[in-house]
């Protein structure tokens, strides 16, 4: 009996270590998705962080998978979006997660046209690089009864 005891309170110890770190990732990613909302609609300056290594994404235009090796914030004519019910998924607890939820509001890219109607289910994929949780994927697409922006996507290149 006292044999099993030894793994039993190991295997316990790690499951609920294990759940407080995924319970941190999700408070975490869940915070800062909604404090870079908060800043990109102040500045009109899209606020999230990326992965030094660039980031692959499926835009709300519903064009073809793009790849920005140094992605830096698009700037926006006018931007006010809210992130609505948010769930982070935790992958490899403090090193890799995925976030899913709506953006509704309004958007207008630099250059493009405005959409008084964005409408999109969101679903983003972030590893923690240096200490900070940033964002390697995304995935956008309009809901019915909204849309997505009308910026040409540029589609990743084979080689990447």
């Amino acid at each position: 009996m006292k044999k099993l005891m030894l793994p039993a309170v190991l295997l316990f110890v790690s499951i609920n270590l294990f759940a407080q770190s995924a319970a941190e990732d999700i408070k975490e990613i869940t915070n800062m998705i909604l404090e870079q909302q908060k800043i990109t609609n102040t500045t009109q300056i899209d606020a999230r962080n990326f992965a030094e290594q660039g980031n692959y994404s499926f835009n709300s235009t519903g064009g073809l998978l793009n790849y920005d090796p140094k992605p830096v914030g698009n700037k926006f004519d006018g931007v006010n979006l809210q992130a609505k019910h948010i769930q982070v998924v935790s992958l490899v607890p403090g090193k890799a997660a995925i976030a899913m939820y709506y953006n509704e509001g309004s958007i207008q890219p630099k250059g493009y046209g405005a959409v008084a109607h964005y409408l999109t289910r969101t679903s983003e994929t972030f590893v923690n690089e240096n200490g900070k949780w940033v964002m390697v994927t995304g995935h956008y697409s309009p809901i019915t009864g909204g849309q997505g922006t009308s910026q040409v996507g540029v589609a990743a290149s084979e080689d990447e």
